[in-house]
């Protein structure tokens, strides 16, 4: 077990203000949000590092906020396939993509990376439970790693969430809490109640470190990529945090010489019902305006008002990124794609993300020769309502095989 003393402090994003590594989430001076921020000179890192490390999330140990190993609740997140996706990039006219496949985590989703960090630091804080306001992924990766640390878990999710996603957080022992409203209204009780009760909200008030877990998947990239960075990817968006940690990622792994220092495309895919972030880009304005009622299959992504929207929106323009949304009928259709040409099946946020990816390649905003990582942040086998009026009415047939070709001899004749 490995016991460091790392020199990290907290700083607000807006004003600047330093604090000690505690758990403030907040500037006491201008109420702006607080970033890890690691000694980056001191961090001596070169690609053989990590050459005989385990392969999940902790191997990139040195750039993540926990100092004692002991404390670390680990169920195996990260370090998950990046596959070359040649039979999807023929469809869509592209020749170097790859897709950044998370939703073959523990829990199934891209979240038990932030979920194992920030459940780990509220071991490291010495709190007697953990929770979260989630749209179903959060739940269910923050219920499995506190069964994993022996903490009780409290879940607040809106009552519309799939309820494959209600089953799996409570089957890992967690308290779920089902609020008669929008993720926005969830989110600021269960902030009410991490107040008074000092438990550990992943994503509230232990925010800062749970973001730490997503960068990993800069990380993963580059490291699969043969230490090379992608020049354009496409992320998934509700809060915006992950694709700001994504970035985060890249420019650390640029600031400790892991990657060259190019210009990485950050792009932001979000659905047509719940898609402020992508309005913003589009009107050319530095404000985001909430979506009070958000609309979408894409329940994970139903974030009406994101908290780091504004962050997300800057990465992506100062990234020379794009913001695109796509409408139900598309990520239904972005689901197929993926599962067709790949064999992976994702829930609808994946959806989201190539029915968005596919949209720039025909539009010419994706160019065919760049390095282009799609991220797929959740599996589809956890949200099937999704796309059940899409699959094709099943064979049937008696146990002879004078029945078997009977009903089979129009599909069967292709392959004679």
């Amino acid at each position: 077990m490995i016991s460091l003393k790392k020199r990290i402090i907290l700083k607000c994003r807006e004003c600047g203000r330093e604090y000690p590594p505690t758990n403030t989430y907040a500037c006491k001076e201008c109420f702006g949000p607080l970033d890890v921020i690691y000694d980056y000179d001191s961090i001596k890192l070169g690609k053989d590092s990590f050459t005989t490390r385990q392969k999940n999330l902790w191997r990139y140990f040195e750039l993540l906020p926990i100092s004692d190993s002991s404390k670390i609740i680990d169920l195996g997140a990260g370090y998950t396939t990046l596959h070359k996706s040649d039979a999807l990039a023929k469809t869509l006219g592209l020749k170097n993509l790859y897709i950044k496949n998370d939703s073959v985590n523990p829990t199934f989703s891209f979240k038990d990376r932030p979920a194992s960090v920030a459940v780990s630091k509220a071991l490291e804080f010495g709190m007697k439970a953990v929770g979260c306001a989630s749209t179903g992924n959060l739940a269910a990766a923050t219920a499995a790693h506190a069964a994993k640390g022996g903490l009780p878990c409290y879940i607040f999710v809106p009552d519309d969430i799939e309820p494959n996603k209600i089953v799996q957080a409570s089957l890992y022992g967690a308290k779920v809490v089902a609020i008669d409203g929008t993720y926005d209204e969830t989110n600021r009780l269960a902030a009410q109640v991490a107040e008074i009760y000092n438990w550990g909200f992943v994503n509230i008030n232990i925010r800062s470190y749970y973001v730490e877990g997503s960068k990993t998947l800069a990380y993963e990239v580059c490291e699969q990529l043969n230490w090379d960075a992608p020049d354009h990817v496409i992320v998934p968006t509700a809060s915006g945090a992950m694709l700001c940690a994504i970035s985060k990622g890249f420019e650390e792994f640029k600031k400790i010489g892991l990657i060259e220092d190019k210009n990485i495309r950050i792009s932001s895919a979000q659905p047509d019902g719940c898609a402020p972030i992508v309005s913003a880009f589009k009107a050319g304005s530095l404000e985001i305006t909430p979506i009070d009622q958000p609309q979408t299959i894409a329940k994970s992504l139903a974030i009406g008002d994101p908290g780091d929207g504004f962050y997300a929106l800057k990465k992506i323009r100062e990234s020379k990124g794009i913001a695109e949304s796509a409408t139900n009928s598309e990520i239904v259709d972005g689901i197929r794609l993926l599962a067709e040409t790949e064999g992976i099946f994702t829930e609808p946020a994946g959806g989201v993300a190539v029915a968005v990816l596919k949209k720039l390649a025909e539009q010419g905003k994706v160019q065919p020769d760049e390095k282009v990582v799609c991220y797929i942040t959740g599996n589809g086998l956890k949200t099937p309502e999704a796309v059940s009026g899409i699959v094709p009415e099943i064979i049937r047939a008696r146990p002879q095989l004078d029945s078997f070709i009977s009903a089979t001899k129009e599909v069967t004749a292709w392959a004679r």
